[in-house]
């Protein structure tokens, strides 16, 4: 992931003055430390939105479990795909919805991921010895095959840096396993979601290939154009359901220290040290975004898949304008508590895809996706 922005201003929170218009309901921020789990946290934490939203208990779900089922999976096609596939710890929304349905959850506390004695995800180490693994393993050192016990083998790494998973736990005085915790009690249809990207070198309303390093399981999404991904976001959350989100945040006018993303009039590779010195100092007009200019961004490498969040609500700023309140998984320590505000501009902008329920997709998108 690129480094965010961290410019900062210390009157950023006095300059900007928020006030909520929709807030849906989210379980508290948490911190993914120093691995490349965002997509995990921010799409695990819009399950548990959903959950809330179905009824369900305000829980935190494994991110750890489903990120550890994920590089298993994952590992599986790399070696299937003689290396010729990403491997990192990466990953996308449909990756969780994919680990849900096929093999469940459990709460958070039933496996932390923390094997010992740390006490947040350190992951640079481990993927290190994973990689390393599978590339032994697909240069078939035995005689020209592979064994039958590689995947025992990258199990045992994970349980050794992740801890095993319990074959059954307790949850309120009774025993579950992940697939009848997520059954039972999580209750959430996979088959409830949508994915969105908006990209023109694609039929729009049609299913497309997310062409991104992390897009692993090659899944294929819905490509809308551009002005649908806002209606559909503010669709969504209007009605209470939160949007699980991937895009874009190294561009200095993004500042998880100060908790604003928009994008300035002037581009970034235009700006001067006092624009820069002057991004947090209260709202400004913004750069108008087309559906040419996002792709540009897209293919000269400007905007890239670098991280996951959740939006949770929508706000004004005191000139009027509408901002994405937004759950990032970096913990609490920037101006706003662990959330930040977007605007819909770098969400027109720096969007590269996005996961709502099919419930909160206005019936005028939903009908042209049937």
């Amino acid at each position: 992931m690129k480094k965010a922005s961290q410019f900062k201003n210390d009157s950023a929170q006095a300059a900007y003055r928020f006030t909520t218009v929709v807030d849906a309901e989210a379980t508290p921020v948490e911190d993914q430390g120093s691995s490349g789990t965002c997509w995990s946290y921010s799409a695990g934490s819009f399950l548990e939105s959903e959950t809330i939203k179905n009824g369900g208990p305000a829980i935190h779900l494994s991110k750890i479990y489903t990120a550890r089922k994920s590089y298993e999976d994952k590992a599986d096609s790399y070696v299937r795909m003689h290396g010729s596939l990403n491997y990192s710890d990466g990953g996308e929304p449909h990756d969780v919805i994919n680990m849900y349905a096929k093999y469940g959850t459990l709460p958070e506390d039933q496996y932390t991921g923390f094997s010992y004695g740390n006490t947040r995800n350190e992951f640079g180490e481990l993927q290190a010895v994973l990689k390393g693994m599978l590339d032994g393993v697909i240069s078939a050192p035995n005689k020209g095959t592979i064994t039958p016990v590689w995947k025992q083998a990258f199990s045992g790494v994970l349980d050794a840096y992740l801890g095993p998973v319990p074959e059954s736990f307790t949850y309120n005085g009774k025993s579950y396993t992940p697939k009848t915790f997520a059954k039972e009690v999580v209750k959430l249809n996979a088959d409830d979601y949508e994915e969105f990207v908006s990209v023109t070198n694609a039929p729009y309303w049609k299913k497309t290939v997310m062409m991104v390093p992390d897009n692993w399981a090659f899944q294929q999404v819905w490509n809308i154009p551009m002005e649908d991904m806002t209606t559909t976001i503010d669709n969504a959350l209007r009605k209470g359901y939160t949007v699980a989100w991937g895009g874009d945040v190294s561009e200095p006018s993004f500042s998880w220290r100060n908790g604003i993303a928009y994008v300035p009039e002037t581009p970034a590779k235009d700006m001067s040290k006092e624009d820069k010195a002057d991004l947090f100092t209260g709202p400004k007009p913004e750069m108008t975004i087309t559906p040419e200019l996002r792709q540009i961004a897209f293919d000269n490498y400007t905007t890239t898949d670098d991280h996951g969040m959740q939006l949770v609500g929508i706000a004004k700023d005191q000139d009027g304008n509408e901002w994405y309140k937004v759950k990032n998984s970096w913990g609490v320590k920037n101006d706003h508590d662990g959330f930040l505000y977007m605007s819909k501009n770098y969400v027109r902008y720096k969007t590269t895809s996005f996961m709502v329920n099919k419930k909160g997709i206005p019936s005028e998108v939903l009908k042209k996706i049937k």
